[in-house]
């Protein structure tokens, strides 16, 4: 358990750990690649070493260190594994991992701990079926732990998602790449797009138009020299906190700014919060800058359907704002977090009450009443990194002291997290 004491102000100038979407997508194109890579400002979080362990059973060498030195096997140098695949707490890890052994000739089984054996695979199983691979999965192919026989080359396959999600998305383009023709992944909204963004540096031909992605398959990658920038979904955390906390001002540098991750600068903006970007500069396709955030007089407003897939893994900060805000800040369209690490809106809703934060549960989301400033009291994280850190922001300006239980979860994506806020 950990006890957040109320603060009068914070500030400070800060970096946030690599951003973990591509630090996955990193070492997996590095894997795939004839050469060596050299990655860094890797993520730090379990779930990218989850990726590397993964890739290490496949007969990847990787040297770990300050700079993560990566031998690729090419598309076709993979081995099969002796042991079984535990990707542990990272759904990215096993969607992104099934995509890479749709494509390789050799049986392999991917599992996990109880809270992803809970997550439903189905919408990645069912296009790398189509495409030839074969799976087989608890609940008639739709929950870990996952068999997979791949098979190459695979198919080409033209697909619809029927919801957007850049991890299934990124399988889809990553099996692409062993299939003997060109692939086309079409989203209802858009995603992230760091996958359609790294591949390009590791020499790969990727079209995009609209909503649609082409892969074209049999492209051999070339291993590269790579810079992680800051997360922004762990710079969000601090960002939130400059806001809520009077007096305070938090600059964040060399922050990732992908448009398909920023939609809570566009919430913090209409909710009038202080926040400013400043020395944009691109790396490796993908744009960077420092945030400036000071604390602000908030506003509420109303997130809809189409914002979701751009701010996914913030919409807990949003409870943490709307609690803070004049009026009512309402969110829609957010049922893809009832299958997350916990069920994220029961879990926001049933916290945030025991804090007396006026809040009711919709199906796919939530309504808050305020200003309705938390009150001090002991609460669960569920054991998901993203509810118990969005807690302990909203503890720095709540009414007294909040007690969170099995604090040690955000390890999974932040384990800087606690010694960040310490030095505010």
């Amino acid at each position: 358990m950990i006890r957040i004491e109320p603060k009068k102000r914070i500030s400070g100038e800060i970096k946030v750990n690599g951003d973990k979407s591509i630090s996955h997508r990193a070492l997996i194109f590095s894997a795939m690649s004839k050469g060596y890579s050299e990655i860094e400002n890797l993520s730090s979080a379990g779930d990218c070493y989850s990726t590397v362990k993964c890739l290490v059973k496949l007969g990847v060498e990787i040297e770990m260190g300050k700079t993560i030195r990566i031998l690729g096997k090419g598309l076709g140098g993979f081995k099969e594994p002796e042991d079984i695949l535990d990707v542990e707490n990272s759904g990215t890890t096993l969607r992104l991992i099934s995509g890479l052994l749709a494509g390789q000739p050799f049986f392999s089984v991917i599992t996990g701990d109880s809270s992803l054996r809970r997550r439903p695979v189905d919408r990645v199983i069912i296009p790398l079926s189509l495409m030839g691979a074969e799976f087989w999965s608890r609940g008639n192919n739709r929950f870990p732990p996952v068999a997979v026989k791949g098979r190459y080359p695979l198919k080409p396959i033209n697909y619809e998602l029927p919801v957007a999600s850049a991890q299934v998305k990124s399988a889809i383009i990553i099996a692409g790449l062993f299939t003997d023709g060109k692939s086309s992944i079409t989203e209802p909204l858009p995603s992230r797009d760091h996958t359609e963004r790294l591949l390009p540096a590791f020499g790969a031909k990727i079209e995009k138009n609209g909503n649609t992605v082409t892969v074209y398959g049999g492209q051999e990658l070339e291993g590269q020299k790579i810079y992680i920038p800051g997360d922004f979904s762990s710079a969000s955390f601090f960002m939130v906190a400059g806001l809520i906390v009077p007096e305070s001002e938090i600059l964040i540098k060399d922050v990732g700014l992908n448009p398909g991750r920023i939609g809570l600068l566009g919430v913090i903006e209409r909710m009038g919060g202080d926040i400013e970007v400043y020395h944009k500069k691109d790396m490796l396709n993908e744009p960077v800058g420092d945030i400036l955030v000071r604390s602000s007089s908030l506003r509420g407003t109303v997130v809809k359907r189409d914002e979701i897939p751009i701010l996914i893994d913030e919409v807990p900060l949003i409870a943490v704002l709307g609690a803070f805000a004049e009026g009512e800040t309402v969110v829609n369209g957010a049922e893809e977090l009832r299958v997350k690490e916990s069920d994220r809106i029961k879990a926001i809703v049933t916290e945030f009450k025991k804090l007396k934060v006026d809040i009711e549960e919709m199906p796919d989301g939530f309504i808050i009443r305020g200003p309705s400033v938390p009150e001090g009291g002991r609460v669960e994280s569920y054991n998901d990194h993203r509810i118990a850190m969005a807690l302990a922001i909203a503890g720095l300006a709540s009414k007294g002291p909040v007690e969170i239980n099995n604090e040690g979860c955000v390890v999974i994506s932040f384990p800087d997290f606690w010694d960040i806020l310490n030095g505010l």
